[in-house]
């Protein structure tokens, strides 16, 4: 861990990712609702919101979009992801290098470690060479900290989040984004588990807004520095309105229900 406040991926000492890696990692399905999301540049013309600190994709994504978008998005560039038709225990192919997302303009990089699984020994050997080498180009690591595999039943388990949130921390990440442990206080732990490392919250599948936001506000006065989220924003009819009380509860610390009465 190193600090990254000053880093473009941050603002206020938050970061709020919106991601669009839905593609490689869970097929068309995600954009049956929204066909016209399937038009990457779509989403980024939605990652221009103030808000968002950076835009999390895969490689040909970048290669192919970010070059129209470099001088009003940040780049965080994933290194690995696996699609949904693999079927085997959990693991997730290195596709990109950190020099190669440095030549892309990456502001940071990102990647899936997947706790608990069979192959858990070789994604941390594959982390360690990945977070080195940004240390070498200055990037900041943010670590998809997932714990799954054949010996947990429940990767939402409050011991389970605390567990990968102190992943992240102990295995060198700046930034660690876990799933919603269910409460406000297990997120508490969570979060003091993780020490100085910045902890963000995963977005999750698409929700109402006021759930959506309500979760939101939980984790960060439990301690989360933000959100990496994806569906519930531009999954949306509006995801700027979702974007403007995303805007209020992160950063200015607004309820839920006052970040929703002052963009309706």
């Amino acid at each position: 861990m190193i600090p990254i406040d000053d880093s473009p991926i941050v603002r206020d000492g938050k970061s709020l990712i919106l991601a669009m890696d839905h593609g490689l990692e869970h097929g068309p399905v995600d954009f049956e609702e929204v066909p016209e999301k399937l038009d990457p540049s779509t989403v980024f013309e939605t990652a221009t919101h103030d808000a968002v600190t950076c835009m999390a994709v895969q490689k040909g994504i970048a290669e192919g979009y970010y070059p129209s978008y470099e001088d009003d998005v940040n780049l965080l560039l994933k290194v690995n992801g696996t699609s949904n038709l693999w079927m085997g225990e959990y693991d997730s192919a290195v596709n990109c290098s950190v020099d190669y997302a440095a030549e892309l303009g990456a502001d940071a990089v990102g990647f899936t470690l997947y706790g608990g699984s069979n192959h858990e020994v070789e994604m941390a050997e594959e982390f360690r060479d990945i977070q080195e080498d940004a240390r070498e180009h200055d990037l900041p690591v943010v670590m998809w900290s997932y714990p799954r595999g054949q010996g947990l039943k429940n990767d939402t388990k409050p011991e389970t989040i605390s567990y990968a949130t102190r992943l992240g921390l102990e295995l060198g990440a700046d930034i660690a984004k876990v799933k919603y442990p269910g409460s406000s206080e297990a997120m508490e732990h969570a979060c003091k588990a993780a020490g100085d490392m910045k902890v963000v919250m995963s977005g999750g599948s698409k929700t109402s807004d006021y759930e959506f936001l309500s979760t939101v506000e939980a984790a960060v006065n439990a301690g989360a520095k933000g959100l990496a989220v994806g569906r519930n924003v531009w999954q949306r009819e509006n995801p700027t309105r979702i974007l403007d009380a995303l805007e209020q509860v992160i950063y200015e610390e607004e309820t839920a229900d006052a970040a929703l009465e002052a963009t309706e």
